[in-house]
């Protein structure tokens, strides 16, 4: 029987894929006492990136989608790791990386398509400490990358 965290997706219509396999020199998670901290996922679905390109040549909308998506895969290390997504207690932290031109400024609003997404799942637990930047490039030419760290019980 699912338990609240999963109910709550299924009623948003989000099927957790399998978790991403990294594609560098490094884990996919680490988890310390009862913190769980995932490494950067990018939006992939079916195994394929499926937003590229810095924004301007993407849409600030199209971007914040990828941005939800890129924690729809953040959710599925975390069940990984920890096997069931209720016995997170607090989402403390999510790390956002926009590719856009050195002129963009609304980061914040497209990393909002994870942070709205995240307190969604998770109600008051869900409000995190957050990190937004713009870098030149990601993995894969992906438009966007969030990382995370999640308490447990």
């Amino acid at each position: 029987m699912p338990g609240r965290a999963e109910a709550k997706l299924t009623d948003l219509g989000i099927t957790l894929p399998s978790p991403a396999a990294p594609i560098a020199n490094y884990i996919p998670f680490s988890v310390t006492g009862n913190l769980v901290i995932v490494s950067g996922q990018i939006p992939l679905r079916d195994g394929k990136i499926a937003y590229t390109g810095k924004v301007g040549a993407v849409s600030v909308e199209t971007a914040t989608e990828a941005a939800r998506l890129c924690f729809i895969n953040l959710l599925a290390q975390v069940r990984a790791a920890i096997l069931d997504l209720d016995r997170v207690t607090k989402v403390v932290r999510l790390g956002g990386f926009i590719a856009a031109p050195a002129e963009f400024t609304q980061h914040a609003v497209i990393m909002n398509g994870a942070s709205d997404l995240c307190v969604a799942v998770f109600g008051e637990a869900g409000r995190h400490a957050r990190t937004t930047i713009g870098v030149p490039s990601l993995p894969g030419d992906a438009t966007v990358e969030v990382e995370g760290m999640f308490q447990f019980a």
